[in-house]
């Protein structure tokens, strides 16, 4: 078993996740990455601006909505990403799927513990097709236009735990639009407003995309996402995998052998490349990147430590969502955000010598730029953020 050490695996992440050559276009980022975290909105356009400074908005958009090449669904660990069209029926087979027996029992739950009906899972279907139904008139709506049509989404669900206790409440049209999301019967459109709206209009992926989501082999579509991890991420662990893809470590360690992945040591821990991808990486060009907040680098893995060092309590929020990030040559070095005039400020927690740090602050200057008359406030916000921003 042959060892890969801190400094390759930093310099794997450059090469492999175009933080030193530039992706083409959009979808080429996307894949690249697998996958953008779209929970945030602006986390989408700011991580396609970290790998190419020159793919502008307008183009984003038009990718997203025009040439529809990339297209935001619900996948892995039940989080929105921005994924190239292609690779989408792989995330909904792999990973959607699966979430959607719990997710009909619990809208079943949520529905009758708040008295809105005492069959939970009639009330939902017949509301969901009625939906259904609406939407495919319109071609396009909102939340807001589906309940006109269909009343009874305007109803307010009570969430309780198991116990009876209240807490909190949600519309019933983000309940069902959700669901019908998860079972992919249903995709999210231009949103309302500018890039960083999270109001967004909704439609059939057979009316977005031309056709509905393949149905994949499960096992099939697990084997290709976790080949395309081994080759983005690669090394790590099982329980990054399992971390990542949200599935169980049974599945992880299944599709592992399937697909002939081969084992490494990685500083004590067992962790795993491809089969193709074994050869060492030599040592990448230094580099200096501003990465948003849930970027996918930043996400990548769940033992983080050999790139983020102690600074997780500042640069994550308390439910493990990272905020915007300084590196430097595959490592976290600080964080930075954007105040209120625009400016984008940052602060690095350590020093790194005066070529980075100067190439830290063109790169701060540039996203100032890019972004414009826009504010980018992350959505799950970190202790070093607020602190920028205070």
């Amino acid at each position: 078993m042959r060892s890969v050490t801190v400094v390759e695996r930093r310099a794997r992440l450059a090469q492999r996740q175009g933080l030193i050559t530039p992706p083409a276009d959009p979808a080429d980022v996307a894949r690249t990455m697998i996958g953008l975290h779209s929970s945030d909105p602006s986390t989408v356009y700011v991580s396609i601006q970290a790998r190419n400074p020159q793919i502008g908005v307008p183009v984003i958009e038009t990718a997203l909505y025009e040439d529809r090449s990339i297209v935001r669904i619900l996948g892995m660990r039940r989080t929105m990403w921005v994924t190239p069209t292609e690779f989408a029926p792989v995330i909904d087979s792999s990973s959607t799927r699966a979430l959607v027996k719990a997710q009909r029992k619990r809208q079943a739950f949520m529905i009758e513990s708040s008295g809105i009906s005492p069959d939970g899972a009639a009330w939902a279907k017949r509301i969901g097709e009625e939906t259904l139904t609406a939407l495919r008139s319109r071609g396009e709506a909102t939340a807001r236009e589906l309940t006109e049509d269909v009343p009874e989404l305007g109803q307010t669900i009570t969430m309780h735990k198991q116990d009876g206790t209240v807490i909190g409440s949600v519309g019933a049209s983000t309940r069902v639009l959700f669901l019908l999301a998860t079972e992919g019967r249903i995709v999210r459109a231009r949103p309302l407003g500018t890039w960083i709206s999270s109001q967004y209009r909704w439609t059939t992926p057979e009316s977005w995309l031309g056709a509905p989501f393949t149905n994949l082999d499960e096992d099939v579509s697990r084997d290709q996402l976790l080949e395309a991890w081994l080759m983005t991420f690669g090394p790590g662990t099982v329980t990054d995998m399992k971390w990542w893809t949200g599935w169980s470590i049974t599945a992880v360690r299944k599709s592992l052998e399937r697909i002939g992945a081969v084992g490494v040591d990685i500083d004590g821990d067992v962790g795993y490349l491809h089969r193709e991808d074994v050869e060492k990486v030599s040592s990448s060009q230094p580099w200096v990147a501003l990465l948003p907040s849930l970027d996918p680098t930043t996400m990548g893995w769940k033992a983080r430590e050999w790139y983020l060092g102690a600074y997780a309590p500042q640069l994550f929020d308390r439910n493990g969502n990272a905020g915007p990030t300084v590196w430097v040559d595959g490592r976290v070095v600080g964080g930075w955000a954007q105040r209120k005039t625009g400016e984008i400020v940052s602060e690095l927690f350590e020093d790194v010598g005066t070529e980075a740090t100067n190439a830290i602050k063109a790169r701060g200057t540039d996203l100032e730029t890019w972004i414009g008359a826009i504010r980018v406030t992350p959505r799950f916000r970190s202790p070093h953020d607020k602190k920028l921003t205070s």
